[in-house]
């Protein structure tokens, strides 16, 4: 079964070729936690749910059942964001080889990753989805002023201690809105070093902001994928809809896709 229904469309191959680089390079452009979070998958259209696994989980026999303790299943929701292409557009592209503006499907793939994005880090409590910000179970420190001295530097090392004393190993990420950001844009005393970039030494370059992110957020984050990672069912990708009576085109771009935080104490949240 076709889902995309690409073959109701009146579009070359190459218009679609078009649209999918547009939607592709307007999502990269745009993502911040994939730059970090492991990915599970693409495991296709046919995925609607994906497992759990929290530590200590263990096969379970009893009374001639079998199950797996700590393990939970979830439903991988369906984001989807919708434009439309109109069809005077589409002819003056055709007839006298007008450039078709994809401005829209690329607003409407921006839109779609800043919300994979708030979901990432604050899930959908009416979904049940927890984020890195909202789940029960991450490390909590607190947060020194980063505007000024060395506070921020040490508040990340001792975050980086606080993961290593409980066993999360590998890749540790800090994720900060964009004010505390601006706040580390500057030199520190002594050292002709923007506290930047001291702190990415600590983290291998590990150093992101996030639009999404709310003033004074902070998080440290062991990005492996036995702690937690992005499980993808459908990937970025544009359907065609249906022609209105208007003969104007309306196109959809979804996406099914589940944070899975199997070991919530490899977060460290800065409050």
């Amino acid at each position: 079964m076709d889902y995309l229904t690409r073959d109701d469309a009146p579009f070359s191959e190459e218009l679609w070729n078009d649209i999918d680089h547009a939607v592709v390079g307007a999502v990269k452009e745009t993502l911040v936690a994939r730059r970090f979070l492991p990915l599970y998958g693409p495991l296709g259209d046919g995925i609607m749910a994906v497992r759990i696994d929290n530590p200590g989980g263990e096969e379970v026999h009893e009374d001639g059942f079998a199950v797996i303790s700590n393990r939970t299943a979830k439903q991988l929701p369906m984001m989807y964001e919708d434009f439309w292409l109109y069809w005077r557009d589409l002819s003056a592209n055709e007839r006298m080889h007008t450039p078709v503006d994809l401005g829209p499907a690329k607003q409407a793939a921006q839109a779609l990753a800043l919300r994979e994005d708030r979901v990432v880090f604050y899930g959908v409590p009416s979904l049940g989805i927890d984020g890195m910000l909202t789940v029960t179970g991450t490390q909590s420190l607190k947060r020194s002023d980063w505007s000024k001295g060395e506070g921020a530097f040490q508040d990340v090392a001792a975050g980086i201690a606080a993961l290593l004393e409980k066993g999360r190993i590998g890749r540790h990420t800090l994720l900060v809105s964009q004010d505390l950001w601006v706040d580390l844009q500057r030199i520190q005393g002594g050292t002709g070093v923007l506290e930047s970039n001291r702190i990415g030494k600590l983290l291998d370059g590990r150093l992101y902001f996030s639009p999404i992110l709310k003033p004074k957020t902070a998080l440290l984050v062991c990005a492996q994928n036995q702690y937690i990672d992005l499980a993808v069912g459908i990937d970025y990708s544009t359907m065609y809809s249906e022609m209105d009576e208007n003969h104007n085109h309306h196109l959809r771009i979804m996406q099914t896709f589940l944070p899975r935080i199997k070991a919530p104490d490899a977060i460290v949240v800065y409050k």
